[in-house]
């Protein structure tokens, strides 16, 4: 029971989520049960574009480093709110979820070019966080019992505890500027005077990933019905000749 309930409990987890959060679980205890090493999964663009070691621009975002409270508080904040957007402002919407994260991949991937960053996962978990925050701006938010503030400023409560921490910051700035990026874009620019929608989802992402929606307003002929419905109902169901 205890197994069944488990799994009726993983497979409700919307799909985009389970899929991320499953994956930097699966990379952190291959890694920690010594299958792999980091060394095989950061972010390198020399073994990248030189060696062909495409991998590297996946793995860098699934690994979070050893099991530790880094590692749990990184997962506890990546399932929250990666699953509060998917199930809110993205319900209905995987497609566009999906290329929000390809988008913030990508800017996260050309900086990474540019600066000595070798794991991006925790700015791209600060993202989803910042984006959830700027769509839920009035929302009361506590940290640890010790303060109470409006979700708009969780990021920046986020990049103060992580400096608490000794942690670099930068790759909380990263997630901030990116995060901002994407709501600038999807959310404020399309809605200013001469504006317009910028962040177009491919076809191909809503084709895959997106139910298309049956038209109500369709009327099947009578050889496409079911063969067992009731002649009156196919009769209600002709149109009148005109």
């Amino acid at each position: 029971m205890a197994y069944q309930g488990f799994t009726q409990e993983y497979l409700g987890i919307p799909a985009v989520t389970r899929a991320y959060t499953t994956a930097c679980v699966l990379t952190t205890a291959a890694v920690q049960l010594e299958f792999i090493t980091p060394f095989q999964l950061y972010f390198n663009p020399d073994l990248i574009f030189r060696k062909f070691q495409i991998w590297r621009l996946i793995t860098n975002f699934l690994f979070f480093g050893p099991l530790g409270f880094s590692f749990f508080f990184n997962m506890i904040f990546l399932y929250r709110y990666c699953r509060m957007l998917e199930e809110g402002s993205f319900r209905g919407r995987t497609a566009d979820f999906v290329f929000m994260f390809l988008f913030g991949g990508f800017l996260m991937t050309l900086f990474g070019l540019f600066a000595s960053l070798f794991f991006l996962g925790q700015a791209f978990t600060i993202m989803l966080v910042y984006v959830w925050s700027r769509r839920n701006p009035y929302i009361r938010m506590n940290f640890f019992g010790l303060l109470n503030f409006q979700a708009p400023f969780l990021p920046w409560v986020l990049m103060g505890f992580s400096l608490l921490l000794g942690n670099s910051i930068i790759i909380d700035l990263l997630g901030i500027a990116v995060g901002h990026i994407y709501y600038f874009l999807e959310d404020v620019f399309p809605n200013q005077p001469g504006g317009k929608k910028l962040l177009l989802t491919p076809g191909f992402l809503k084709l895959v990933f997106d139910t298309p929606e049956e038209d109500p307003n369709y009327n099947p002929l009578p050889e496409d019905q079911p063969a067992n419905q009731p002649a009156a109902d196919q009769d209600q169901n002709q149109q009148p000749p005109q």
